[in-house]
């Protein structure tokens, strides 16, 4: 299986995925932090993928997107952004909107 494989399967089997530096309960870099903050803090199920494990992964999740940062955003298989993006989608609400259009259930109170 291609690293691009591994990243398609990754993406088409999980409602959320954060590609990101380090993992949720130890995130090594400020923008992977703030993402995981935000989807922990509104409830969300995610799968996470730490690309400091895999330097194919690291560079191929680049390469897939054509994105050239991580952390990396998708849900129900579509590419959202990085930190800035989802951020930026969370302060205005846009985020737990766009969950839940997409049935992604959120646990946070308002």
């Amino acid at each position: 299986m291609s690293v691009n494989d591994v990243i398609s399967k990754t993406i088409k089997d999980n409602n959320v995925v954060i590609y990101m530096k380090g993992t949720p309960v130890f995130p090594q870099c400020g923008f992977s932090s703030t993402v995981v903050q935000i989807f922990d803090y509104l409830g969300v199920k995610y799968e996470s993928v730490n690309v400091l494990e895999n330097a194919e992964i690291r560079q191929g999740i680049k390469d897939y997107n054509n994105w050239p940062t991580i952390p990396q955003i998708f849900i129900k298989g579509e590419f959202i952004g990085g930190c800035d993006i989802v951020k930026d989608m969370f302060e205005t609400g846009e985020m737990r909107q766009f969950l839940d259009s997409n049935g992604i259930e959120t646990e946070a109170q308002n």
